[in-house]
């Protein structure tokens, strides 16, 4: 299981792919499967730790991002001889590595960060069996072995009661592509309280969109959220925000708001529209308005479905059962 380096696995805060890949790796090894996981020496694994990069690069200023990613692929591409699969993580420089070993390769596609790396999947698409976070994220010149959703383990969530003043939450990086400024704006015309959580992932937007907004009171950052505030956050407010400005790959913290009972106020882009059900699990809406008037109607939404939805479509063990018949496909 080759990881990427950015973030520990599992993610102290933020690492969405590294909590993925957390999630997978545990799930794997409870099934008795023998995984070997390429990640920061710092992970904690119930698999066998190979490191190379001692800390995550993005945690590390003195770690050379590039040397630490170049020296981490290349000791799982030299150890590949030993291994009956290799499963990337690591987004497409991996692939390059493909025709130098024989060993068969999965590599999951958490998100194209741009058109321009297309070329390297379709390039390799002989050799490496992909698989696709969502059907939305599907790209038309590449093809995939498989659709997978992302999975959480529903029974380590607490279901939460929401708040007794009608909070709402924002829970993600603060970026315009995530709707961090609509969020703020939502809240204000609706009146409710908001918090918002995560890393912040574009300063001069955060300065002049979100910052002046700050008040410890209608409006607060928490900053980056990890696991032990995660539940507690979401399962504590009366909806999630996401109201994204780009094609949403997958969106976890969707996932992770439901199977806290918390229904979902959500853009319907990418991805979006397989995760939220519409009308039960919490509103897909097309501008601030229609996010305004949804507010409005939270009380129609019960937390118990929200939880069963998850429970339901999106549990870890349906993400583990996926990926088997992959590994079991490619290996026949």
């Amino acid at each position: 299981m080759l990881a990427p380096v950015a973030w520990r696995v599992p993610p102290r805060h933020y690492g969405p792919w590294e909590l993925v890949v957390s999630r997978l790796t545990e799930g794997l090894v409870a099934r008795g499967v023998d995984v070997t996981l390429f990640a920061t020496a710092d992970s904690v694994t119930s698999a066998r730790l190979v490191a190379v990069v001692e800390r995550p690069y993005e945690e590390d200023p003195d770690i050379d991002a590039k040397v630490a990613e170049c020296l981490h692929i290349a000791t799982a591409f030299e150890a590949a001889g030993a291994l009956d699969l290799l499963h990337n993580h690591f987004d497409f420089l991996p692939l390059t590595y493909s025709r130098l070993v024989g060993t068969p390769m999965v590599t999951t596609v958490h998100g194209f960060s741009s058109e321009r790396i297309v070329e390297v999947y379709r390039r390799y698409q002989d050799r490496v069996a992909y698989v696709a976070i969502s059907d939305a994220d599907r790209h038309p010149d590449v093809r995939y072995a498989a659709t997978i959703h992302h999975g959480i383990p529903v029974d380590d969530v607490p279901v939460g009661t929401g708040s007794t003043d009608g909070t709402l939450a924002f829970f993600g990086r603060i970026h315009p592509d995530k709707g961090t400024a609509e969020a703020i704006e939502v809240a204000r015309r609706a009146d409710r309280p908001l918090v918002l959580a995560g890393i912040v992932q574009d300063r001069a937007y955060f300065d002049a969109e979100v910052a002046p907004h700050l008040d410890d009171d209608r409006v607060r950052y928490l900053g980056p959220v990890g696991p032990e505030q995660r539940d507690e956050v979401l399962g504590g407010v009366d909806a999630l925000l996401h109201l994204v400005r780009f094609a949403e790959p997958f969106g976890l913290s969707m996932v992770e708001a439901m199977a806290c009972g918390t229904p979902v106020i959500a853009t319907p882009l990418g991805a979006v529209p397989e995760v939220v059900a519409d009308g039960r699990t919490g509103y897909l809406v097309g501008s601030v308005d229609e996010a305004v008037a949804a507010v409005a109607r939270l009380d129609r939404i019960d937390r118990a479905a929200c939880r069963a939805h998850v429970e339901a479509t999106f549990g870890v063990d349906r993400m583990v059962d996926g990926y088997l018949a992959v590994y079991r496909s490619l290996l026949r």
